[in-house]
């Protein structure tokens, strides 16, 4: 059986996605600020890179841990849940299957614990 990575059209699919994703999320009046002064080429790498082995790609994520690259930015859980319906809607754009989203949703649904903040989402 072929990976999600394979079904969604590999790399350039990914690379795709990616793109997408950070236009709408940049332009969320709401998610914006999360990213002032941050790298964006380099975000979009790693974000690239774990997005493929998340998808069970041929690479393997190297960068921090999703606890350690998202501490201290007090992302609220609201925040969590817009940036998800932006992947949703960035997969969608790239002609995903809606299946295909609901597991790519289902296997990345457990970060949640690792980058939402609950003393911002309780602020």
């Amino acid at each position: 059986m072929a990976s999600i990575f394979d079904q969604i059209g590999g790399a350039s699919a990914v690379s795709a996605v990616v793109d997408e994703f950070y236009q709408r999320v940049l332009a969320d009046p709401a998610l914006a600020g999360y990213f002032t002064g941050t790298d964006l080429d380099k975000l979009k790498a790693h974000q690239r890179s774990f997005v493929a082995a998340a998808l069970r790609g041929p690479q393997e994520y190297r960068g921090r841990t999703m606890g350690e690259a998202h501490a201290g930015l007090a992302i609220t859980a609201e925040a969590f849940d817009t940036v998800v319906g932006h992947l949703a809607g960035a997969l969608t754009h790239c002609g995903v299957p809606p299946e295909t989203i609901t597991t790519i949703a289902a296997a990345l649904a457990p970060l949640r614990d690792q980058i939402v903040d609950d003393q911002a989402s309780a602020a």
